[in-house]
């Protein structure tokens, strides 16, 4: 059943065309992917479908009763609440129908029978709506999003950008609208938190429209692809990587059909030049031919150009020494707060390290500090000779407000010359019209390229990046890559981009829990990881089969210990009473031949005791014979007791 249909939708600004006629359609389950570069207009699609922008033609279908959301890129809680009160206003009706029943409890127990059959309904509902269960869940995704139970009581106000933002996003989760909408919903989580998105987001029972340029995520969770481009819109089915190989599949062939038939008509134009020089009646009859069957012929349309993408190459200083950067014993902390301590390390020339782990554990940190922005506590580094560094910041801090985009790139560097400025500019996408901007009106992706346009201006040797990926689309993150891997240097960066972890890695620094050296590729660490999780699930496994084995031998054990007292006592006592017994049947038989000899009667008495007697000494020998039996079976077995 369709979720979604988008007809037709038209969006301009006077004479600009932001997006002309996208079409498309997704099913009820569906989750689309949604990719384009940087102003391609993907967030104003979403704000389209959700009614916050009206567009100026087209409309968009949504299913009847479906409920639609949406996260908007950097969205951040304002609220005065506490983290965990804002949570629970996700559940209104659980709220009002909880309050509800406490006062029909109150009023049931003070014998009012008449609200009996709310009480019960309510209740019904309750259970129905996930009543009994809501306040877990958010405990549980609040959690798993980094707030803790220590943090639920904390004021939102009080919370960092990217805290609020991730709240957000744990309030979206939460409410799960049929139509749930994300811009960009990968910012500001870790890996791990970044996995468990994925899994939950892969299994969501309802519809999905995701905007990412994480090429890993969208692999993960898209199972439609929906591309924008140059105004118009494709639909593709599977995720990322099917949809950039139909993509490229797609290109390449109308590029061909194109080529093919532009060499046809270049044929048959050559073909009529040839005819009306000839100039009798038959060849002038043979080139008006031609030339109708040219006008009937269905033009291939010449194949758009792909958008423009930056273009980059690091400037290089020469090589420098083997040793490039030693670490000893580097510790760092933030408001007394210790971040990290004791990390040693020694990168080699030509190393492509890439630092990983959860946020707050000291990743930026550790960068600031060997770019120079930020004092260690104790510890110290050194740079090996003829080292010649750049850091990239974030945070793009190194940038100035006021200044225009070309006056930024002026005064990065000596001697700089406008020809060599806005060449440099124009690589990255920032025209005439741009450079006169001051970088405080800049978006975050067009801060990130001037921040990269003034490292390349830089002759380098060492290259220290903080999250090079951000604010970048997928095409940028492309070109960067494949700067980097040509770079002649040393690069240590930090990234949660595990598609450009996986391409540019040759050594993993993982700072998760305790600082960790791995000398190889993403890859074969994430291989190591899995093996190392098997690993200790096994041995907890064999641990939890051990204490059930030894609690299972404690048991048999403990029984076995009664079973032997046990046939003890049926010894002891049966022996006990068989005495008594024996005793009884003795004096029955004097009392026979002495007193009761002519008593008739008493005879008759005594000699049934007497039968009654014997019975139950076999029955006890019987029972002693079964009890010392198991014992000398428990004796053979060399049971102690």
């Amino acid at each position: 059943m369709i979720a979604l249909s988008v007809n037709d939708i038209s969006l301009e600004y006077g004479t600009d065309v932001i997006l002309d006629k996208i079409n498309f359609s997704i099913n009820e389950g569906d989750r689309l992917g949604v990719v384009g570069v940087n102003g391609a207009g993907k967030s104003t699609l979403l704000k389209i479908i959700c009614g916050k922008t009206s567009p100026t033609g087209g409309n968009v279908y949504i299913g009847k009763g479906k409920s639609v959301a949406m996260l908007e890129q950097n969205a951040m809680l304002f609220s005065e609440r506490s983290v965990f009160e804002e949570m629970l206003h996700a559940f209104p009706e659980q709220l009002s129908l909880e309050k509800r029943l406490s006062e029909l409890e109150h009023e049931v127990a003070a014998g009012n029978d008449k609200v009996i059959s709310e009480f019960t309904s309510s209740t019904e509902r309750f259970r129905d709506i996930g009543g009994y269960e809501f306040r877990g869940r958010i405990k549980s995704m609040l959690a798993r999003f980094g707030f803790p139970e220590n943090m639920h009581d904390i004021s939102v106000s009080s919370l960092s950008g990217g805290e609020r933002t991730r709240l957000s996003l744990v309030r979206l989760l939460l409410v799960e609208p049929d139509i749930l909408i994300l811009d960009e919903p990968t910012n500001h989580l870790d890996t791990s938190t970044l996995e468990w998105l994925e899994n939950h987001l892969r299994s969501y029972p309802k519809t999905l429209i995701i905007v990412s340029h994480d090429r890993y995520f969208l692999d993960v969770v898209a199972t439609k692809m929906l591309e924008i481009e140059h105004t118009r819109s494709e639909l593709y089915t599977g995720n990322y990587s099917a949809f950039a190989e139909k993509k490229a599949a797609a290109r390449k062939a109308l590029e061909h059909k194109y080529a093919e038939q532009q060499k046809e008509i270049a044929r048959q134009e050559a073909y009529i030049e040839q005819q009306r020089r000839w100039n009798r009646e038959r060849n002038i009859i043979a080139a008006e031919s031609r030339l109708k069957a040219l006008a009937r012929m269905e033009k291939v349309d010449a194949p758009k150009s792909a958008p423009k993408n930056i273009r980059l190459s690091f400037g290089y200083s020469g090589a420098s020494g083997n040793d490039v950067l030693i670490a000893d014993g580097v510790s760092a902390s933030y408001e007394n707060k210790k971040i990290f301590s004791d990390i040693s390390f020694l990168i080699k020339k030509n190393d492509r390290v890439v630092i990983i782990g959860p946020n707050g554990c000291g990743k930026s940190t550790l960068l600031k500090i060997l770019g120079g922005k930020k004092r260690h506590d104790s510890g110290d580094f050194y740079f090996g000779s003829a080292v010649e560094t750049a850091y990239y910041d974030q945070e793009i801090q190194n940038l100035s407000e006021s200044n225009t985009v070309l006056e930024e790139i002026m005064g990065s560097q000596e001697n700089m010359t406008y020809t060599i400025a806005r060449t440099a500019l124009a690589s990255f996408l920032f025209f005439a019209e741009d450079m006169e901007k001051t970088v405080s009106v800049l978006s975050g992706g067009e801060r990130a390229r001037l921040a990269l346009c003034k490292i390349i201006l830089s002759k380098v040797n060492l290259l220290i990046l903080d999250e090079p990926t951000n604010h970048l689309d997928i095409g940028s993150r492309e070109a960067l890559e494949e700067a980097l891997l040509s770079f002649e240097g040393t690069i240590i960066a930090v990234s949660h981009d595990r598609y450009f972890i996986k391409k540019l890695a040759t050594r993993i620094f993982d700072m998760s829990q305790v600082f960790f050296d791995w000398h190889d590729g993403y890859d074969s660490y994430l291989e190591y990881k899995a093996n190392k999780k098997a690993e200790e699930t096994e041995v907890q496994t064999s641990s939890v089969k051990n204490e059930t084995a030894n609690k299972t031998k404690y048991l048999e054990n403990k029984k076995l210990q009664s079973d032997i007292r046990k046939n003890e006592r049926i010894i002891e006592k049966s022996e006990a009473e068989i005495n008594k017994l024996e005793e009884e049947r003795q004096k029955l038989e004097e009392e026979s031949s002495t007193s009761a000899s002519a008593n008739y009667v008493r005879l008759s008495e005594i000699s049934a005791r007497i039968n009654e007697i014997e019975e139950r000494i076999n029955e006890l020998f019987t029972a002693i014979e079964e009890a010392e039996s198991f014992l000398n079976s428990i004796k053979k077995r060399g049971v102690k007791k």
